[in-house]
């Protein structure tokens, strides 16, 4: 067998773990922490319900974009396929590792959340954090070196069940027919932050608890049919998670009023400990621990691809592209690992949660902007599926990535600062790496 064919991904993974791994990427502990901070932004009912349905609005219409690139071009890797295709090695060497490392971060940040989890059910396990964060990565490793099919497996019962636990939550609330809480009276001795500004600040947080929905794209390859699943699993992933956001704020605002809602810092824990007692607080855990298993897993499969993509257009070493037996890129997920096993040794994430907010509002604009740039260079491709809608909601999509750019921007001038140095510092790496190839 040669080396060429030896190190193809394989054709194993369908719709059902298509869907699975955007609702796994997706749905994390963000959407049980962030409800009592956008309270506090908006307080005002159907503005929340709003927030939480535009930024839904606004993945749904860039799937749309997503959904026409990742059919034309399945390979693995994901958005930088699309942006080097539209504007150059460079560009694609850029977006690439910053795509990179914004998947890579995650998987350490889950493991430790979840050792700090378990410790809530386990306070005799608090002095062992580190030592569960580390076994729990190591432990997902060995399931993916086993296999692609052992990772599609879990990927689909971690989600499957996280979706259970969050529809008997919202089920729970609406049949709680007990005592509700009485609205805490506001302050108005302070003068509110302007409404746009607390919607805009909204729409950041909300965003961010979407992040992960086009993660159906860097399983491109792997596909068994691409052109039919991908549309399928974006439309219909990114729709059920909406429907899971919403109702779970309207559920959390049926028990609490707005007031109350927003001087929660773990909306859900208050919730459940007003309809299950003081049960309430274990519960909550325990679909967080089902949410950061499931996000986890997912987590530990997309960097390897967009490494495995990297490597073989010559942007990192050539054993990158090394796929063991069960289709596993090997090499690329040993790489990832031992960067997420250094991420948790260190354990400090804020710098990097910030800097990764940046990048994947970068790499959405820039794949947005690569449709459009190939439709115009290169209208003859083909196009198993096309965008709804074009040019419209490409150009919407676009604005809407810049707008959120120039608010983190504004917001978090330091991140803003790193992603410029190291932009100026990976031109002379490019050539170096680009100078080796020929």
């Amino acid at each position: 067998m040669s080396d060429s064919t030896k190190n193809q991904l394989q054709k194993t993974l369908g719709l059902s773990f298509n869907i699975a791994v955007l609702i796994g990427g997706t749905i994390g502990v963000g959407i049980l922490r962030t409800p009592g901070t956008i309270a506090a932004l908006l307080d005002n009912y159907w503005l929340i319900i709003a927030s939480w349905l535009f930024g839904g609005l606004f993945v749904l219409i860039g799937a749309t974009s997503y959904a026409e690139l990742a059919t034309m071009l399945p390979k693995a890797g994901g958005s930088y396929n699309y942006i080097k295709r539209a504007f150059g090695n460079y560009a694609g060497f850029l977006s690439g590792w910053f795509d990179y490392i914004t998947n890579a971060i995650p998987p350490a940040f889950y493991c430790i959340v979840i050792s700090e989890y378990i410790i809530i059910l386990f306070p005799s396990l608090r002095n062992y954090a580190t030592e569960m964060a580390i076994s729990l990565l190591i432990a997902f490793v060995f399931l993916h070196l086993s296999g692609v099919k052992n990772g599609s497996v879990i990927q689909q019962i971690t989600s499957l069940l996280k979706v259970i636990c969050f529809f008997a939550l919202v089920v729970a609330c609406f049949m709680y027919s007990g005592v509700k809480l009485a609205p805490i009276p506001k302050d108005n001795t302070v003068v509110q932050i302007g409404l746009l500004f607390g919607f805009f600040k909204s729409l950041q947080l909300i965003i961010g608890t979407y992040n992960g929905w086009n993660g159906v794209c860097f399983f491109a390859e792997e596909n068994d049919d691409p052109s039919k699943n991908i549309p399928k699993s974006l439309y219909s992933g990114v729709l059920l998670v909406m429907v899971i956001y919403v109702l779970i704020n309207v559920a959390f605002l049926y028990i609490m009023p707005v007031e109350n809602v927003a001087k929660s810092n773990l909306a859900a824990a208050d919730v459940a400990n007003i309809i299950f007692g003081k049960n309430g607080a274990i519960i909550v855990t325990v679909i967080s621990i089902f949410s950061l298993i499931s996000i986890l897993n997912a987590f530990m499969m997309i960097p390897p691809r967009i490494l495995y993509g990297l490597s073989r257009d010559g942007f990192f070493i050539e054993k990158g592209t090394t796929v063991n037996k069960g289709g596993t890129p090997i090499v690329a997920l040993l790489v990832s690992s031992v960067f997420s096993l250094f991420l948790i040794c260190i354990g400090s994430f804020e710098v990097l949660f910030s800097f990764a907010a940046f990048t994947s509002i970068i790499v959405w604009g820039l794949a947005y902007c690569s449709l459009i740039k190939l439709r115009k260079s290169e209208p003859d491709l083909p196009r198993p599926y096309r965008s709804i809608w074009y040019p419209w909601t490409t150009i919407i999509a676009i604005a809407a990535s810049l707008a959120l750019l120039i608010g983190f921007v504004y917001s978090d001038p330091k991140s803003f600062i790193i992603i410029v140095a190291i932009t100026a510092i990976s031109y002379p790496l490019f050539l170096v790496l680009n100078r080796k190839k020929k």
